[in-house]
């Protein structure tokens, strides 16, 4: 199955450079370009692509909007986003991860990490760059505002889900979750769908971010 990718970005070299990379990669196709965050919400709502590289910087609508009117509002796209940006600690990378983002990439990621990290993002199996990503959830989880808000997000959690939980928030796989809790990876597996749907997340990064809102993981660790 070829994975279809929309690739957004004000830059035109950037947008060419990502279009021969994905387009010469067996099992990767671009089906289209966009350099506002206007063009952006159109052509995915055109084309409906697997994965969109969204960008944040871009004139007018910027790529947090977009991506929050494509996944968030009244008819969502059943699109990954995956956010492109150009520092790790973007201010702007958590409201875009709120607003449905599946994850984030840094624009001077090698080629292989980022054909690497479409395809997870479009299985939705794990969170990408995990340590980044965690690092700065953890900074803006911990201000008071998003905390009070989240106080009861994990009311009806069981303890297992939570310690479930608290190794999707690390960036483990379902197969590492089984070892490290000692369960089945179909266990695993099950666990982690429960919590998708008792937290309305729509993948993991939601999961990590759940976690940090909640205060059951700390800038520390757990």
């Amino acid at each position: 199955m070829t994975l279809r990718v929309a690739v957004c970005d004000d830059q035109t070299l950037v947008r060419a450079g990502f279009r021969v990379l994905i387009d010469t990669t067996p099992g990767l196709t671009v089906v289209g370009e966009a350099g506002t965050g206007e063009e952006a919400v159109e052509l995915i709502r055109r084309e409906r692509p697997d994965v969109a590289l969204m960008d944040i910087q871009m004139p007018g609508m910027d790529g947090i909007e977009a991506t929050r009117r494509l996944l968030a509002g009244p008819d969502p796209v059943p699109v990954r986003v995956l956010i492109l940006t150009t520092f790790d600690l973007d201010r702007y990378v958590f409201a875009a991860l709120r607003a449905g983002a599946s994850g984030f990439l840094l624009k001077d990621t090698p080629p292989s990490d980022l054909l690497a990290a479409v395809r997870v993002v479009a299985g939705g199996e794990a969170l990408l760059s995990p340590r980044v990503t965690r690092r700065l959830v953890a900074e803006f989880a911990r201000r008071p505002a998003v905390a009070v808000e989240a106080a009861h997000r994990l009311d009806g959690v069981t303890g297992r889900e939570r310690e479930v939980l608290v190794e999707v928030a690390r960036g483990l796989s379902n197969t590492e979750i089984a070892a490290e809790l000692h369960m089945s990876v179909a266990t695993a597996k099950s666990h982690v769908s429960r919590l998708l749907t008792k937290l309305a997340a729509r993948d993991r990064a939601q999961l990590v971010i759940a976690a940090y809102e909640s205060g059951l993981m700390t800038p520390g660790g757990s």
